[in-house]
């Protein structure tokens, strides 16, 4: 497998600059080819979010789905609990996507999480302050 980058996934979703995106396309497929996929981080999908949104001026749920379509891809695999928080039905935009991966990677690592955050009182073991 073959980690990649905030740089590549961005040309990846929004094919520019062209050049580029055709070379990591070019490389998936050579992945593909050989059996082997792309890993991407949960700190690369919050990058990529925020580049979607503020630097490409994506609407913020158009973001979150071209991120979680390209998770689902036979090419990629998640490294963390991006794809499963994208994947589950949200009644409420609060707390925010980020905010949801910051809480996972803690459940994982420490067990609960603390914030002054009122929104995340909806999310399991987690002190508001």
């Amino acid at each position: 497998m073959i980690g990649l980058d905030t740089s590549v996934v961005v040309r990846l979703l929004v094919g520019e600059p062209a050049d580029l995106a055709v070379r990591a396309q070019q490389l998936l497929d050579e992945l593909f080819e050989v059996g082997r996929k792309a890993v991407v981080s949960d700190l690369v999908v919050s990058e990529t979010y925020d580049a979607l949104h503020y630097h490409y001026h994506v609407p913020k749920k158009e973001a979150l789905v071209a991120i979680r379509e390209f998770l689902e891809s036979s090419e990629i695999e998640g490294d963390g609990a991006a794809l499963s928080i994208l994947q589950t039905p949200r009644r409420s935009s609060k707390p925010g996507f980020v905010d949801r991966l910051i809480h996972q990677g803690y459940l994982h690592s420490a067990g609960e999480m603390a914030t002054f955050e009122k929104s995340a009182a909806r999310l399991e073991r987690t002190r508001v302050l």
